[in-house]
């Protein structure tokens, strides 16, 4: 039984070869955009509204909530950024009901991507946001000798990110591997309910430690004050 979509090989010519991990990650992306096409393409601002729509409204305002709770303002710039890393996670954790399904995100090269994605962003937004010399400026504060750590911190929280989604996910489908092989009908059943709880719970912390990580980088540093008292107003 395979418990990675990376075992999955579904056509190899020579060095080429195409596996479930491609064809799941793209086929997402597609049911993705096609169904905020659907969805968005009657929207109205007045009288009744879709159920689509409603629910769209529901998880558009639930996201940037939690943007806004983690410290970026304004939410809206961080919107379809964040909002797409959570979407695809938990749509990848939805779709396990489908027999034979392997998501993605237990692909540690998928995991990975999106940990690469969060990397790239921290900088993009914090450069856009203080502008390039106040965010290099960050790496060597409060002293030059912490710009080896900071350096390091940026590599390693981003190989955490990967690695943690990527054991979250793929010890759910280990799980119901095994307890398939012991107990072929009930406990697969329960533990495939359970891991479309944990893929939802993953999805979020996903989200919010990439959140966590583009605040820290987009904070404005106040100029510190130099103590000086001020001149007294003559008389």
């Amino acid at each position: 039984m395979n418990l990675s979509s990376d075992q999955q090989i579904l056509w190899q010519h020579g060095f080429f070869k195409l596996d479930g991990t491609i064809v799941t990650t793209w086929a997402l992306m597609l049911l993705l955009t096609l169904g905020s096409w659907l969805i968005t393409r009657k929207l109205v601002t007045q009288g009744a509204i879709s159920r689509w729509q409603a629910a769209l409204e529901i998880i558009v305002t639930g996201i940037d909530e939690q943007i806004g709770a983690v410290g970026l303002s304004p939410p809206q710039g961080y919107l379809a950024f964040l909002g797409t890393l959570f979407l695809f996670v938990a749509t990848a954790s939805l779709c396990t009901v489908i027999p034979g399904y392997l998501p993605p995100t237990g692909s540690l090269s998928t995991t990975a991507a999106l940990a690469l994605c969060v990397f790239a962003a921290v900088p993009y937004f914090g450069i856009r946001r203080q502008g390039l010399a106040a965010y290099l400026k960050t790496y060597v504060e409060p002293t030059p000798i912490m710009l080896p750590f900071n350096i390091i911190s940026e590599l390693s929280r981003t190989l955490a990110l990967a690695v943690r989604l990527f054991g979250n996910m793929m010890s759910g489908a280990m799980i119901i591997a095994i307890l398939l092989t012991i107990t072929p009908l009930l406990f697969p059943i329960v533990m495939t309910a359970l891991g479309l709880l944990t893929g939802m719970v993953q999805a979020y912390i996903f989200s919010i430690l990439a959140a966590v990580y583009i605040a820290a980088a987009t904070v404005v540093r106040k100029p510190k004050s130099t103590g000086q008292a001020a001149p007294m107003p003559a008389a």
